[in-house]
Parts: C-alpha cells; sequence; structure tokens
C-alpha cells in the first residue's frame, strides 16, 4: 500500500485488492462485517462512508464500530469474560439502559446473556465497542477511490489541507470515558461486569491503568489489531491483549489528568496578550490564588 495516501480497507476490502469480490463489494456498497443490513449505514445510508480502517503512523486504525464485528470474536471472548464459557449464550444489540429516573442512561452496543435450558436468564454482561473518531476530510479520498481508484492511488493525499488522522482524545474523553461512567456506573452496582472492544493503536493512547486477576476484574479491556493475512492480502481482526481492570480505578485513570506545571499555560496566555497589541511588552506576574476549601 502507498504511504501517500490514508485508506486501509474500503467497503470491508483492502485498497490494494482487484479481485471481483472487493469490487463487487465496493460498487454495491456492501458491509461484510454483521452490520444490520447487508450495505454499509457508516455516516449516511443513501452516501455511506465506507472507510471501516485507516493509516496512522503505517499501523491500521478501526475508525468503524461495525468492523470489530468479524467473527463475532468481540462476543466469544466477552462470554469467556462474563461467563467462563460461550456455551447457551446469545447477544442482543442497542439496548437501552435507564436511570431511576426513568430517564436514559443511553443504549449498551450489546448484551452478551447466558440462559439456562428452560431460557430463562442466568446472568448478562454489556459489551461496548469503541472505534476511532477521525479528524480532517476523509470523504474526499474515499470519494477518489470508489469513482477512479488508478488516479486515487497516484494522489499524494498526505499534501492535502484536511489530512484524515485519527482523533484518539476526543475518543477518549468524549465518547468513551462518558458512556462508561453512566452506563458502567449502574452495571456495576447490578454487580455486572463490562467489556469495552478497542484497537490497539487506541488502546496505546489510553492512560496505564492497574491490572488485576481477570477473577477480580469487573471492566475487561479487550484489545484487537488488524493484521494482513499473506494468504489472502486481506485484514483480518486479531485480539491483541486482554487488560482486566477494577472499574472505579479504570475511569479514575481516564477521567482525571495528571497535573502538570503552570507556568507553560501563563506563556501562552502572555504570547496571546503580546499579539493583540494592548501592550508593547508583557511580563508574566500572577498572584497565587489560595484554594478555596
Amino acid at each position: 500500500m502507498s504511504k501517500t495516501q490514508p485508506l486501509v480497507e474500503v467497503f470491508g476490502f483492502s485498497v490494494d485488492d482487484k479481485s471481483k469480490d472487493a469490487k463487487r463489494s465496493i460498487s454495491n456498497r456492501l458491509c461484510p462485517f454483521n452490520n444490520i443490513q447487508p450495505h454499509c449505514t457508516k455516516d449516511k445510508i443513501a452516501e455511506p462512508l465506507g472507510v471501516c480502517s485507516l493509516f496512522h503512523n503505517g499501523d491500521p486504525v478501526v475508525i468503524c464500530p461495525i468492523r470489530f464485528t468479524q467473527e463475532w470474536l468481540i462476543i466469544s471472548e466477552a462470554s469467556r469474560f462474563f461467563f467462563g464459557s460461550s456455551a447457551n449464550t446469545t447477544s442482543f444489540r442497542e439496548v437501552p439502559l435507564r436511570e431511576a429516573s426513568g430517564k436514559s442512561a443511553g443504549n449498551i452496543d450489546y448484551v452478551v446473556v447466558k440462559y439456562d435450558e428452560f431460557g430463562n436468564i442466568e446472568d448478562y454482561g454489556a459489551l461496548e465497542v469503541q472505534a476511532v473518531y477521525i479528524s480532517g476530510n476523509i470523504r474526499s479520498p474515499f470519494e477518489s477511490f470508489v469513482k477512479d481508484r488508478a488516479r486515487f492511488s497516484k494522489t499524494d493525499w498526505t499534501k492535502s489541507l484536511k489530512y484524515p488522522k485519527p482523533d484518539f482524545l476526543s475518543s477518549s474523553r468524549k465518547r468513551l470515558a462518558p458512556q462508561l461512567l453512566f452506563k458502567g456506573r449502574i452495571l456495576e452496582a447490578w454487580n455486572r461486569k463490562t467489556a469495552v472492544a478497542i484497537d490497539e493503536a487506541f488502546y496505546r493512547t489510553l492512560p496505564k491503568m492497574k491490572k488485576v486477576a481477570m477473577k477480580d476484574a469487573n471492566l475487561l479491556w479487550m484489545v484487537f489489531d488488524l493484521v494482513k493475512d499473506t494468504n489472502t492480502g486481506q485484514f483480518k481482526l486479531t485480539l491483541s491483549k486482554l487488560h482486566p481492570t477494577r472499574f472505579d480505578e479504570a475511569m479514575e485513570r481516564i477521567t482525571i489528568p495528571e497535573i502538570g506545571a503552570e507556568e507553560p499555560f501563563v506563556k501562552e496566555l502572555s504570547k496571546r496578550l503580546k499579539k493583540t497589541g494592548i501592550i508593547a511588552k508583557t511580563s508574566i506576574k500572577l498572584s497565587r490564588k489560595k484554594k478555596v476549601k
């Protein structure tokens, strides 16, 4: 693959794949990864943004949550964490969760249920899937690829004004953390476990979380990677590692920042003040305020 373009997979196939299956999937806007319907529905149903993954520092990064459903590996791994095995289990998508007042706490991506021979629920767990948000313009290279693959491959997309790249910070602090705080807190109170599926690149950007024994964990980070099959040329979702944690400890690490020195921030303010032209010269003279008890 060229290092001058951002796309790894489009409509489930590597951008290098020129097979009949790849062409059929692209021309029909299909999704081979267990979507709610045969066609891709990412971003827009009528004009879907069929990019499954993109490059970041040479590695593929998953940007569509449906990409994680390949072979239902996430369900089988979550089942082992919740119940010890995947026997007599099933899963449901987008299950609504409510607070005591009846107000919505959001939908759980997947609820994995264990049942007995009579169909009675014995246990269940929640599985959240977090793909990575992107910044920049990915639709432009995507549409170029679909329209004219030869021209697309000859274009140096790195020189474009808004070259797409992963926004890991927004993915964790603006999306994943709030979702877990609301839904996970309720599930923890009910003594139910939660698993989170993310990819390797995203995992590396998260704060270091204390690892506990699997039997003591109530929040499991399931980390996956996209590994290219040398025979087929296709990328396969592969389990990279399991990181068992305690819910409260993990949430504290993700949501509470490490406090650094104040001086660099004040220097930045000083630079901006000088640029306004209000005064010709600025100096840093900041009084220390007492903490309010």
